[in-house]
């Protein structure tokens, strides 16, 4: 496809949210039109719309060349739902597919779709990377629902002739960051002792910065074309790492001490805490190799940098 010259020519969902905020800032979406529930801040090309029943929705995309698409029900920690996951099919599957459905009838040439690298699976053994091509293997509702959506976008695509573009970030991390990482923030902050000592995983992480870097290169590079990619900042680290380097950042003291991992394994059982275990202890390690190659991109921003910027305020 031809090089998108102005960004008049994008529609963006989700820019209320943490990543949309920052993909708002990026001069390749200074005059992008912003669709959704929320009006983003400090953005003034906004028009409200729901996803799943707007019959006006077409009308967006008259005179548009892509869609950029990151609005989702998120990942929900401890869900009170009566039906978890036809409450993620409603947002994350009916909602997508009905948008891209429109804006492929309205001759969009290309939609890019933020998934999750949860699709792959919750986690991965030392060494061996998750990659692009890997099948399938959802663990829960909401990684489900990005599967369902990624399956029949395709579909979509092919009828339509529209080109459709999926990215797999896994933790997003930056400025403004809430959920697991601020939590991990926060426990930096306090500058007392911590019993990781023993972790030995491996995580992969993107910066926020790194990711709109991503979605603005696939924009208009050819090679994108019908792709799937996996993102990271292209170096593990272990959860002790993590933490010293969130400590240092934000000018603190950090201690890491040594304490058995299957004592506390038992500890974080006993009060129905085994989730946070896997997100300590469990390794989800990425592989970017052909997302490089085949858009001859590398993560241009340092993570030390990014996770400074995570000690800052958003707005």
């Amino acid at each position: 496809m031809k090089s998108v010259k102005h960004s008049s020519k994008i529609v963006i969902t989700g820019g209320s949210g943490f990543l949309g905020r920052h993909l708002l800032k990026n001069k390749a979406f200074k005059e992008a039109l912003a669709i959704g529930r929320s009006k983003p801040n400090n953005h003034k090309l906004f028009k409200k719309v729901s996803f799943d029943n707007d019959a006006n929705l077409a009308e967006v995309f008259i005179d548009k060349e892509i869609v950029v698409h990151l609005a989702a029900r998120a990942h929900v920690m401890n869900d009170t739902s009566a039906n978890p996951l036809d409450s993620y099919r409603q947002v994350n599957t009916a909602g997508t597919l009905n948008l891209a459905k429109h804006a492929a009838i309205a001759g969009v040439k290309r939609f890019i779709f933020i998934s999750t690298i949860k699709v792959l699976g919750e986690k991965t053994e030392l060494g061996q990377p998750f990659r692009c091509d890997d099948p399938y293997n959802p663990k829960d509702p909401y990684s489900v629902s990005k599967v369902e959506a990624e399956t029949e976008l395709r579909v979509i695509g092919k009828a339509y002739g529209m080109e459709v573009i999926i990215i797999r970030p896994p933790l997003v991390y930056g400025q403004g960051v809430k959920g697991n990482f601020a939590s991990l923030l926060k426990l930096a902050s306090l500058s007392v002792p911590l019993p990781f000592g023993a972790i030995k995983n491996r995580r992969s992480l993107v910066s926020v910065e790194n990711l709109v870097d991503l979605i603005r290169t696939c924009l208009d590079h050819p090679k994108a074309k019908n792709q799937t990619f996996l993102v990271s900042d292209d170096g593990d680290r272990r959860t002790p790492q993590l933490c010293n380097l969130l400590a240092k950042t934000g000018g603190y003291n950090s201690c890491i001490f040594w304490f058995p991992g299957s004592l506390f394994r038992l500890g974080l059982s006993l009060i129905g805490k085994k989730a946070v275990y896997k997100r300590l202890f469990g390794s989800m390690e990425i592989d970017i190799e052909f997302t490089k190659s085949q858009l001859n991109w590398k993560p241009p921003f340092k993570v030390q940098d990014s996770i400074v910027n995570c000690w800052l305020n958003i707005d």
